[in-house]
């Protein structure tokens, strides 16, 4: 079974699902996120709490779901976002 992602999840959260998607170690989620290693730990552990997950195995297979979830979803029309010259 596959745990599911409760819409609970910060957006910090999510983040560092999707660099355990990627494959990376917690160190290098850490250097990637300007965190510290313990700092991820805690996500990852707040993150099983809020989706049941057992392991780290549970966790990368909701971090690969929301990876393809998040891939899926369309853009809004005319693309991405643009950034105005006063946000430079």
């Amino acid at each position: 079974m596959t745990p599911s992602a409760p819409a609970s999840l910060s957006n910090r959260e999510r983040e560092t699902l999707g660099h355990l998607a990627d494959g990376l170690t917690y160190a290098s989620i850490a250097r990637r996120m300007n965190l510290s290693p313990h700092t991820v730990d805690t996500y990852l552990r707040r993150i099983r709490e809020k989706t049941g997950a057992r392991n780290r195995i549970h966790l990368l297979r909701l971090a690969i779901a929301l990876s393809e979830t998040h891939e899926e979803t369309p853009l809004p029309a005319g693309g991405p976002p643009r950034r105005s010259s006063s946000q430079t």
